[in-house]
């Protein structure tokens, strides 16, 4: 995966109280079969069992988010703030996927990820996401 990242800022004095130092080049990923629901025959029956595009995205998101986790301070997650990705070639269901994602950087507040998926040597799927780090939410009494 290539590096696209220009100018990367330090995150202000504000989002620094959550912000732990992160070393660049973390990197995660995760493997899963193509199952029916992920594919876009589960949204449209006149489609064919492929991959979908919300799917891979979720593998990518999955990936990045693990990358950063053992890094977060206590009581705090990441969450997806944009995705900037191309898929790149079909997968029927059945196949293997596997998504990667390497911490390349920071916007501000923002962590930027290199992500790219593979169904085995084939790339079919790369881009940047880009989270942020959070409180974990606290549940609501009801």
């Amino acid at each position: 995966m290539k590096s696209r990242l220009k100018n990367s800022k330090p995150a202000s004095k504000s989002a620094r109280a959550h912000f732990p130092n992160l070393p660049v080049g973390l990197e995660a990923s995760i493997e899963r079969v193509v199952e029916f629901q992920w594919t876009i025959a589960a949204y449209n029956p006149d489609l064919p069992a492929i991959f979908s595009t919300p799917a891979m995205i979720g593998l990518m998101e999955v990936a990045a988010a693990e990358s950063i986790r053992p890094h977060l301070p206590p009581g705090h997650i990441s969450v997806g703030t944009r995705i900037e990705v191309d898929h790149l070639k079909a997968v029927p269901q059945g196949k293997t996927v596997r998504a990667q994602a390497r911490y390349i950087g920071n916007e501000g507040r923002f962590l930027i990820f290199e992500v790219e998926a593979r169904s085995g040597d084939v790339v079919i799927g790369r881009g940047q996401v880009r989270r942020a780090i959070v409180p974990l939410p606290t549940p609501s009494a009801s």
